[in-house]
């Protein structure tokens, strides 16, 4: 189950996509986010649909591997999905139990399961394609404008981008300290709650120290290469738009665009 977080990975590949500005990518997965929250209707999920379809066939990133990583929220998603068909009010479809499923309820769970399911793949495909040195490099461009109120844009950056880089690297960490504890007779599976959560102690310690040491190590590193961040901080590859960024600036407008446009005229027809 850890194994198939892709979250925070970065799959080698030569794409489009691949070599599109930072910027462009994290602006592009903000507006894709934005927009499963604004279209409306059967046809503004279709187009969001068509238009994840187009960047998971434009970066060359096989499908089952961006799949993988919906492996380890199913709970999150059957909890969202449980919730919203018993606690919505509105006409009643049938009853389990004391629990009525209503239509809204109904409709609501679908658009929900669909929304986070979008939203987790087009969010894998940002880091699938983009490598945290990249990472870091567009947030901190995009952010810059608030070094004018004093904000440390550069080292916030550099701790998303390092705490991204690290969460494939924890999870391999706790998946050979889950199968130490195992071959050492530990029970991660069986028993209530309240044991099961004790018996997570002999993994969480050992995972702190390394997750601690690993940090340590990592701020030596980089003081013995005399790093040293914030403004006059030069770049080996300083981030310049291409003719490509632009293109799909321009792209990304014209979806969210007809998206707005066809989800209200598709409601307004009785599509919705």
């Amino acid at each position: 189950m850890l194994r198939d977080i892709t979250l925070g990975q970065y799959y080698q590949t030569e794409s489009v996509i691949h070599r599109l500005d930072p910027r462009v990518k994290l602006v592009t997965t903000i507006v894709f986010i934005i927009s499963l929250f604004v279209f409306k209707g059967i046809a503004g999920y279709a187009i969001a649909a068509l238009f994840l379809l187009l960047a998971i066939k434009l970066s060359h990133v096989p499908f089952k591997f961006m799949v993988k990583g919906m492996k380890a929220v199913v709970f999150l998603l059957m909890i969202t999905v449980v919730f919203n068909l018993f606690l919505t009010p509105g006409e009643p479809l049938f009853t389990i139990w004391k629990l009525t499923i209503t239509e809204e309820g109904l409709k609501l769970a679908i658009k929900m399961a669909i929304r986070l399911c979008f939203l987790i793949i087009g969010s894998s495909i940002m880091t699938l394609t983009t490598t945290p040195n990249q990472l870091t490099d567009g947030l901190e461009s995009l952010l810059r404008p608030l070094n004018k109120i004093k904000v440390p844009v550069h080292e916030i950056a550099m701790m998303m981008s390092i705490a991204l880089r690290f969460i494939p690297i924890l999870l391999e960490e706790t998946d050979k300290i889950m199968k130490a504890q195992i071959a050492r007779g530990a029970d991660f599976e069986n028993g209530n709650v309240i044991k099961r959560a004790k018996n997570m102690v002999p993994l969480l310690v050992p995972l702190f120290i390394s997750a601690f040491r690993r940090a340590n190590d990592l701020a030596m590193a980089m003081e013995a290469r005399c790093y040293r961040g914030g403004d006059n901080r030069t770049k080996m590859k300083p981030l310049k738009y291409e003719k490509r960024d632009r293109l799909t600036y321009a792209f990304v407008l014209a979806y969210l665009v007809v998206g707005i446009f066809a989800g209200n005229l598709a409601k307004s027809i009785g599509l919705g």
